[in-house]
């Protein structure tokens, strides 16, 4: 919490320690610092799009008085105060006003600063206008907009400004009604969502900002103490000026994105491709690198309305180790949308974005080992997802576990991704190492729009949210699955879907047995998954991401050679019946699905 004094500062050093306060820790934030002397000055670059506490819209204020002050003589220095979020603004107000600033603000800012004992000009002594339209309309007049707009280098608009009597604006601080945080606080009428729409707030901060030359603007409480230690100053840093304005800029910006979001949806139900839209994007943090070593990387979070509160690996809580890194983040959201599908306690087993370990049991532990099992050379210096809380007992067989392949080297992972943890089970896994980054997610939102970047575009799509019990298995075979074999496929199904294509699952008794990804053909695919599973794959059941373009001497009659029980492919060849002849052939079960699940 900020640190209030009850006496004003004296100095320009003390009036930028007594806005420092308590500040909110770094970690996370990526900050810029503007060049100065004694010490650093820093601009906050997160620039959120809503505000903690309202400025909503208040009722009228009275008139203004007949002796109402005018503009303030030459070389008086102004600053303009409207804030929803109050964070720090008294010690704000405390510091401008140690510094000679006279301060101009509105409605509840004013009441305020006054509360605490700084000396106020409120908005419609300037503007000889009183408030109305229920605070619609308070700061969008001349007197405001011209004392921030007027270029001091211009003579003639300064000879503008004294006809009119308005005086200069050198700071200009504002934050805006807190749309997204209304908009996404629960069900609200249109009525009430239109009403939280800021519109002076932004004109006078984009005012500012194109006028940055002259007019310092800030729309963030941590920026407080730089701007004080800057007036403070005696030089005239131009690229402080511009960030800040940068910075004003990109708050509007983000705002407008979510009105814009909002209503849109409000008016297109149904429709999820506007004509065009804006994807609001907050840095979370600077990364080492990017896939390799000699890439700049860094990971931003999605601040649109759509995601909030929608789960995923973006909001995931790191509990230990390691800074996470470009690679982690895409493995890491493979593993837990791949686990988040299964309803049944399951452990999935990453590498390189391909799960190459699933299974599903009522004891964790043993699905634990067989997701290892699976494909235990891979899953070393993995990633290791579950979709259950982690306890004591669970931990401590991550902890310990021997590769099945020598029965000695104790396994490597990356990370450990779960919905949960004991307060036991976190403490025994952070034992394991101290690299072991162990994140807490919320399970992933279904009915999210997926971008993905091409050179000069974005591709936009519904996600891929089809599970079993959405679609059909149509038997197309003389012979049936049994109940058992049907459960397989069903289970191959849902983790073929999130293979790499081409993509083939060979699956017994939930559990994924072997798999083959990427590859530019089905049956070296087929023929990996195959060399995984060994001899476990007879009687199993086999997915294939795709139809299969041949049978005979392919794919199809490969698979039945090695002893398959049931085939479960989407169908759509020109040759089907040439795969459910082969099928026929050799009495294996062929089931379409009618759906295909490419993943490129």
């Amino acid at each position: 919490m900020p640190l209030y004094l009850a006496s004003p500062c004296s100095t320009p050093a003390a009036a930028a320690k007594l806005v420092a306060g308590v500040r909110a820790s770094p970690h996370g934030r990526h900050l810029v610092r503007a060049p100065h002397n004694p010490a650093s000055r820093r601009i906050s670059q997160s620039s959120s799009s809503s505000s903690a506490a309202e400025r909503g819209p208040g009722p009228a204020m009275a008139a203004a008085g007949a002796g109402a002050s005018t503009a303030p003589s030459s070389g008086v220095k102004q600053a303009l105060i409207s804030l929803s979020d109050k964070t720090d603004l008294v010690n704000l107000g405390r510091g401008l006003q140690s510094l000679g600033f006279s301060i101009i603000s509105t409605g509840g800012t004013a009441s305020s600063l006054e509360a605490a004992g700084v000396n106020v000009t409120k908005v419609e002594q300037i503007t000889h206008f009183p408030e109305m339209l229920d605070g619609r309309v308070k700061t969008l007049h001349p007197s405001i907009h011209g004392g921030i707009l007027a270029r001091r280098d211009q003579e003639h608009h300064l000879k503008a400004l004294n006809e009119h009597g308005i005086g200069t604006f050198d700071v200009v601080v504002v934050n805006l009604y807190p749309f997204y945080n209304k908009v996404t606080s629960g069900p609200i009428s249109f009525e009430d969502g239109i009403e939280n729409v800021d519109i002076g707030g932004p004109t006078m901060i984009r005012a500012a900002a194109k006028n940055h030359k002259d007019v310092l603007v800030v729309v963030d409480h941590e920026d407080y103490p730089g701007l004080l230690e800057y007036l403070g100053g005696q030089q005239d840093d131009q690229q402080f000026r511009r960030m800040l304005a940068w910075k004003a800029f990109q708050h509007v910006a983000s705002y407008d994105s979510a009105v814009s979001e909002w209503l849109w949806k409000q008016s297109n139900k149904g429709d999820i491709f506007p004509p065009g839209f804006t994807v609001p994007l907050s840095l979370n943090s600077t990364l080492r690198y990017g896939e390799n070593p000699h890439q700049k990387a860094a990971f931003y979070g999605d601040k649109s309305l759509s995601v909030y509160n929608a789960g995923g690996i973006a909001t995931a809580v790191q509990h230990h180790g390691k800074e996470m890194s470009y690679n982690n983040y895409l493995d890491a959201d493979a593993a837990w949308n791949c686990v988040s599908e299964f309803e049944n306690p399951t452990c999935v087993v990453v590498k390189h974005t391909n799960p190459c370990g699933v299974a599903s049991r009522q004891d964790i532990l043993e699905a634990y080992r067989l997701a290892v099992k699976g494909d235990p050379v891979s899953a070393f210096g993995g990633i290791v997802a579950f979709n259950t809380t982690i306890d004591e007992n669970v931990a401590k067989e991550i902890r310990e576990f021997r590769s099945p392949t020598d029965g000695e080297t104790r396994m490597f992972y990356e990370i450990v991704v779960a919905p949960g943890y004991t307060e036991k089970g976190l403490q025994v896994l952070k034992g394991k190492s101290k690299t072991l980054r162990i994140l807490e997610a919320k399970k992933s939102e279904k009915g999210m729009l997926s971008l993905r970047q091409v050179s000069g575009g974005w591709l936009a799509q519904e996600s891929d949210d089809l599970a079993p019990e959405d679609i059909t298995f149509t038997m197309v075979s003389q012979k049936a699955p049994t109940d058992s074999e049907l459960s397989d496929a069903k289970f191959a199904w849902l983790c073929v879907k999130h293979v790499k294509s081409n993509a083939i699952v060979i699956a017994k008794n939930n559990c994924m047995l072997g798999m083959g990804s990427g590859q530019p053909n089905r049956v070296d695919s087929l023929r990996l998954a195959f060399r995984k599973a060994g001899e476990e794959a007879k009687g199993a059941a086999l997915a294939s991401d795709a139809f299969f373009p041949f049978a005979w001497k392919d794919a199809v009659e490969e698979a039945c050679e090695n002893g398959i029980g049931v085939i479960a492919e989407p169908g759509g060849s020109m040759r089907d019946k040439d795969a459910v002849d082969c099928c026929d052939k050799y009495g294996v079960s062929l089931v379409f699905t009618g759906v295909r699940h490419f993943r490129h």
